[in-house]
């Protein structure tokens, strides 16, 4: 039966496997990225709804709390991005809207890329307090995906809200998949 009054965004049932042959605890920022480099290839691998991937950990234990890929394409929904879709099951595994509110010393999110504009404006909201990223935004252009407009100085305007940015992590790894994924004919939007 059709559902008109909800939205449902599904991770793919292959992530669950991938992320139980990793031990994520003692992952350092280098580990932890290569974690969510290895979801982007393998949603890639597994359908190519997209070459992004994020996941959001404790920042003080390093625990998994949530990961998320792409799914614009497979669930028909332009707001189904990575972060969004790992920040969304973050939320609900949480209970609660603000995950700086929901863990004791914060939340990191790690992401294939960096967040678009839609992306960007939730990630305050969030309660995220720590971005880590792959690829720039010029990578993801250069592919040919419409990030849409960001203020030059977005890292500033987090820094004015507490959130701390980390960037170039694995950039050139990062930025290959997207390469890669481009080259394979995946779909740009």
């Amino acid at each position: 039966m059709e559902q008109r009054n909800a939205i449902r965004i599904e991770l793919p049932a292959w992530i669950d496997t991938v992320l139980a042959a990793r031990e994520t605890g003692d992952l350092d920022d280098t580990g932890r990225m290569a974690l969510v480099l290895d979801l982007a290839r393998e949603n890639i691998r597994n359908g190519a709804d997209g070459p992004f991937s994020a996941a959001i950990f404790e920042r003080r234990s390093g625990r998994l709390i949530a990961a998320g890929v792409n799914r614009v394409v497979s669930s028909g929904c332009s707001i189904a991005h990575a972060e969004m879709v790992a920040i969304g099951i973050a939320q609900q595994r949480l209970g609660h809207f603000d995950l700086r509110q929901a863990v004791p010393g914060g939340c990191v999110l790690f992401t294939s890329a960096e967040p678009c504009a839609m992306c960007m404006g939730a990630i305050p909201w969030s309660g995220i307090e720590r971005v880590v990223i792959g690829a720039r935004d010029s990578d993801v252009r250069a592919i040919g995906f419409d990030e849409g407009h960001k203020p030059a100085d977005w890292i500033a305007g987090y820094a004015q809200r507490g959130i701390e940015v980390t960037r170039d992590l694995l950039r050139a790894e990062s930025a290959q998949i997207l390469r890669d994924y481009a080259r394979a004919g995946g779909a740009i939007y």
